[in-house]
Formats: C-alpha cells, sequence, structure tokens
C-alpha cells in the first residue's frame, strides 16, 4: 500500500511538472552554452531566451578572463539587455550559463539581482572547462533565497556532443520530460588505484591544460554505455598551497577513449 501510495505521489509530480510553464534562459559567450539550452529547448518544447550583455565580451579567452576580473573587483557587473520574456509567467526556469572563476558568468550576477524569481523552481545547466555545477548551484541558492534551486545538469565543453543523451536523462530522471530511464547503479567503495586504473585516469586527464593530480582511489560502476570511475585525487592547492583533494569522474564507453566529465573540488 505504501509503495502504490508513493508511486501515486510521483506520478503527481512528474504531471504536474509537465503542465508547468517552462523557461530556457542562458547566457553564452562562445555557443557552447547556447547549443546546450538549445537542445533543452528541443526536448521540453520549452519557451526560450538568450541574455545578452549591453556590451558584448569579446569571445577572446584571455579578454574576457582580463574583462571579468575587473568587473569582480570592481563590483561593477555588465549591463544585460532588458529580457522579452516575463520571468512572473513561468513556474520553471532552467537558467543556464558558463562557468567563469569557479561559478556563473558575470551576466547571470546582473539577471539575479535585477529579476524577481521569488517562488519559482531553477534547474540551473552550465558549460564549464573542468567543473563548477556544485558551487555555481551553491551561489544560486545564497543569491535567491526565495526561489527553489533544483538539482542541475553540467557538462565539460570538450564534451558538449554527449549533452542530448545525457540531458535526455536527466530530464526524464526528474520529471521534466515524460519517460522513464534505467537507474544507474551506484558507485562501488573506494579501493586503491591499481595500474591499469591509473592509466584510464592519465588517459583522460592528460589532454587538459592544467595538472589535476595523483589520484589515490577509485569507485567504479558498470552502465549500459560503458564503466564510470569515480577518482580521489590529491593534488597542490592554488598558488602553491598545501595538498587538497578532489574528486574527478572519468568515463570510458564501450568504444570511446577514457573521458573526463567533472572535477569536484
Amino acid at each position: 500500500m505504501r509503495k502504490l501510495f508513493s508511486l501515486i505521489v510521483m506520478m503527481a509530480t512528474m504531471t504536474t511538472s509537465y503542465a508547468q510553464k517552462q523557461l530556457v534562459l542562458y547566457y553564452s559567450e562562445t555557443g557552447t552554452t547556447k547549443t546546450v539550452a538549445q537542445e533543452l529547448q528541443k526536448q521540453l518544447g520549452a519557451d526560450i531566451e538568450e541574455i545578452e550583455a549591453v556590451v558584448p565580451y569579446s569571445g577572446n579567452f584571455q579578454e574576457t578572463i582580463q574583462r571579468g576580473q575587473r568587473e569582480m573587483q570592481s563590483g561593477e557587473m555588465p549591463a544585460i539587455k532588458p529580457l522579452k520574456k516575463k520571468i512572473a509567467n513561468y513556474d520553471i526556469i532552467f537558467l543556464g550559463y558558463p562557468i567563469w572563476f569557479g561559478t556563473y558568468a558575470n551576466p547571470i550576477i546582473t539577471l539575479v539581482k535585477e529579476q524577481d524569481f521569488a517562488g519559482k523552481t531553477i534547474v540551473p545547466f552550465c558549460t564549464f572547462g573542468s567543473g563548477g555545477l556544485n558551487t555555481s548551484s551553491d551561489a544560486l541558492k545564497k543569491a535567491l533565497p526565495k526561489a527553489t534551486i533544483a538539482k542541475g545538469y553540467g557538462v565539460r565543453t570538450a564534451r558538449v556532443n554527449a549533452a542530448a543523451k545525457e540531458l535526455d536523462r536527466f530530464l526524464k530522471e526528474n520529471g521534466y520530460k515524460k519517460g522513464s530511464v534505467e537507474k544507474l547503479p551506484d558507485y562501488s567503495a573506494q579501493q586503491p588505484v591499481t595500474d591499469a586504473e591509473r592509466q584510464i585516469f592519465d588517459a583522460a586527464c592528460s589532454s587538459y591544460q592544467f595538472p589535476l593530480g595523483t589520484p589515490q582511489t577509485v569507485g567504479k560502476r558498470q552502465t549500459p554505455d560503458g564503466t564510470d570511475y569515480k577518482f580521489t585525487v590529491a593534488s597542490r592547492g592554488m598558488n602553491g598551497g598545501g595538498e587538497t583533494t578532489s574528486i574527478i569522474y572519468v568515463t570510458v564507453g564501450k568504444d570511446t577513449k577514457p573521458e573526463f566529465t567533472e572535477v569536484v573540488r
């Protein structure tokens, strides 16, 4: 009886999600986040709008870093163009952005200060070089205490081609899209890294522009697409600081080379 009641509640929640008005709202500097936003809109059938800076960023990596740092230091965030869509007309906002300096891009800082998201459900989605979904979601919770910040989705820029399939699972798992997916198993307990597993880690991470550290232990799980690895990694802190520990996720498809999917620091 209890299982039946839980199933009824879950189905009612999912039906409500389908019926609610949804908006895909995103900022994209280079077009990568836009690609994910358009795929998200396609799968949801939701409305979509791009956030635009009044003075656009150049698209050059170093120039964007320099401008972003100046804005952060001065506290003067970029002006953004008025939205055409009204936030008040939507129940669920899928909010997309690239990760800058470990959190959401500066135009999103302006957005959350200017718009009223009280009572809305915010579903973050982001693109990044190594990670940032968790830290940016936490920042949104602090910036928007009257909104509900739901579980989000993130993808490395180098893996954006995987977004369509991953979004399909994410949306179905969280009740935003009809359909069902097989639940992925939990990772096994952490065990010391073997030589073979170290080679997998190195193959996945060696092309990244910064050293990611040395894997110490690993947990694994088998999926329909291959094998996922959860490495605990020791590395040096920023600016020569002490040793820090991070989690690095790696996936190895049945017909693909190892790829790291995210760093959680």
